[in-house]
């Protein structure tokens, strides 16, 4: 049978029963848009644990001291710039980068202009150096070296701080909200060995200032990220450890190379710091399990659709009994026959797949609209809840005409079986 003679009969099929056809679409629809609903639900949440939550870069490698191995014990858990360089010389490394709390208490006590609004305000602050490779990326406003003794020290904030700041700390405190261009170059005082909840450690207090430089994603979240040669600086200065590294960081040469570095560094007698890892996996799984759950009651919905289409082509293959004896009669073969019931089919789970698919991107879009409109800003509040691959539609579309042609599987073997005879005899 053409093509053309093929659809011209589905055609005048489906328009005989508009209830049923429309009946049978209702259900692929419904099926249909859920899983692609769903499934963009879960991949747009993914996205936002993975990009905004916990940024994991999956080349990075974080590298601390162990506290308690037996490399340790041997001297092997500590990291100095002998143990830097053969971090940097082991395969699959490409580069490495070196960081060095500022093992001294720090304060800042503010009391002045802060963007149009007054702020009295005092807590103590995190430093940690890092190699200024690092984060140069992000460093907007001048360089990220030691300035020296006096002078203000360059200062990178974590773009997760900078959003909990935000919309958490901002409206609860009536502060104005803050962009990362808005903050190069806001200078803040900063004494160092001193602290308001532990005892400083014996030596001098240095009073020095720090200035915003960039905001980035590899900045510590629960700090400021410095210049390392300022860190050693500090830490000479108070009379501590300035010669040993609290960490590095390493990025392999690809992510196919990280499980085999990470097991080289355990035999160095280091440990791999994994828990921003560690976050970011646990998050995604429960996205995954619970876009799962719902993608899988969507595929129950598109079964019944399915079972649906089987019970009305069935009553279709019934009431055109005399009808497609007539064709055997006047020469259309068993395939022609069970070729029509299945287009048949295949034209209402694509009329419902399309449908669904272009429902569930309108009320993703609708929901995405309205969440901005309504929903309180918060940490990590993305601009869209939803991710929609070209394909994903698509493939809604392809997934209601399986699931049509595998409800129609009975019937056209129904329809092939009619004898034309006994068709034609009534």
């Amino acid at each position: 049978m053409r093509a053309s003679s093929l659809i011209r009969l589905v055609g005048l099929s489906l328009k005989r029963d508009v209830r049923g056809a429309v009946s049978s679409v209702f259900g692929v629809t419904i099926g249909i848009g859920a899983l692609v609903f769903f499934v963009a639900l879960g991949l747009g949440i993914g996205r936002v644990v993975r990009e905004k939550v916990f940024p994991v870069d999956a080349q990075l490698v974080e590298v601390v001291p162990s506290q308690l191995t037996l490399g340790s014990m041997l001297g092997g858990g500590k990291i100095d710039q002998a143990t830097v360089d053969r971090l940097a010389a082991l395969p699959g490394v490409k580069k490495a980068w070196r960081k060095m709390t500022v093992r001294v208490p720090a304060v800042s006590r503010y009391d002045g202009e802060f963007f149009g609004s007054r702020l009295h305000l005092g807590l103590e602050v995190i430093a940690v150096g890092v190699d200024a490779e690092l984060v140069r990326a992000d460093v907007k406003l001048g360089e990220f070296i030691d300035p020296g003794e006096g002078q203000p020290i360059p200062a990178v904030a974590a773009t997760r701080l900078l959003d909990i700041y935000n919309h958490t700390f901002a409206p609860n405190r009536g502060l104005p909200k803050l962009t990362p261009t808005l903050l190069l170059g806001f200078q803040f005082p900063v004494e160092f060995n001193r602290s308001f909840v532990v005892q400083a450690k014996p030596g001098p207090v240095t009073a020095t200032s720090m200035q915003l430089v960039g905001v980035s994603d590899r900045g510590i979240l629960a700090g400021l990220t410095i210049p390392l040669d300022t860190a050693v600086r500090l830490n000479k200065a108070s009379g501590v450890d300035a010669e040993t590294f609290s960490a590095v960081t390493l990025q392999a040469e690809s992510p196919s190379h990280v499980p085999e570095l990470a097991a080289r560094v355990k035999e160095m007698g280091l440990k791999v710091d994994e828990q921003d890892r560690r976050w970011a996996e646990n998050a995604g799984a429960a996205v995954l399990l619970t876009t799962s759950a719902l993608a899988l009651l969507s595929l129950l919905i598109c079964l019944l659709a399915a079972v649906n289409i089987a019970h009305a082509l069935s009553a279709s293959v019934r009431t055109r009994t005399k009808e497609l004896g007539i064709m055997r009669a006047v020469g259309a073969a068993k395939a022609d026959v069970r070729a029509l019931v299945f287009a048949e089919a295949a034209a209402l789970g694509a009329a419902g797949g399309a449908l669904g698919s272009v429902l569930a991107v309108a009320a993703a879009f609708a929901l995405d609209a309205a969440a901005l409109t309504w929903l309180p800003q918060f940490p990590f509040k993305p601009d869209s809840f939803f991710s929609i691959p070209i394909g994903l539609p698509l493939a809604g579309v392809a997934l209601g005409v399986l699931a049509s042609l595998t409800g129609a599987w009975w019937p056209s073997r129904d329809a092939a079986a009619i004898d034309p005879a006994r068709a034609l005899a009534g």
